[in-house]
């Protein structure tokens, strides 16, 4: 069985880091892009960043860019997100996804597999 599974989520203060981890199990996940989504109350899940499988290649919303970063490591299979420079419009519900195929997309039904999400708040 195929989990995603997200931790690191938490209460910080404005301007405060985090960094969320991701461990897919069940299989590997080298050839997947992996993709960080977000939802905060009342709204939709929006695409906050994604890297390929290789790691080469990265792509981030306008509103992280540059504050956020995202990395992984194949031979543990895992994949982070540095989030830095927090403000409060970041609090969300965060999650992990893994979508097939090469490239990415910002498009939440083109991932294959979803964690349950980590929260984090962020206070002002």
């Amino acid at each position: 069985q195929v989990q995603l599974v997200e931790s690191g989520g938490g209460l910080v203060q404005t301007g405060g880091s985090l960094r969320l981890s991701c461990a897919p199990s069940g299989r590997t996940f080298s050839s997947y892009t992996m993709g960080w989504f977000r939802q905060a109350p009342g709204k939709e899940r929006e695409f906050v960043a994604a890297i390929t499988g290789s790691g080469s290649s990265t792509y981030y919303a306008d509103s992280v860019r540059g504050r956020f970063t995202i990395v992984r490591d194949n031979a543990k299979n895992t994949v982070s997100l540095q989030m830095n420079s927090l403000k409060p419009e970041d609090t969300a519900v965060y999650y992990c996804a893994a979508k097939s195929g090469s490239g990415y997309d910002i498009r939440t039904y083109t991932y294959d597999y979803w964690g349950q999400g980590t929260r984090v708040t962020v206070s002002s």
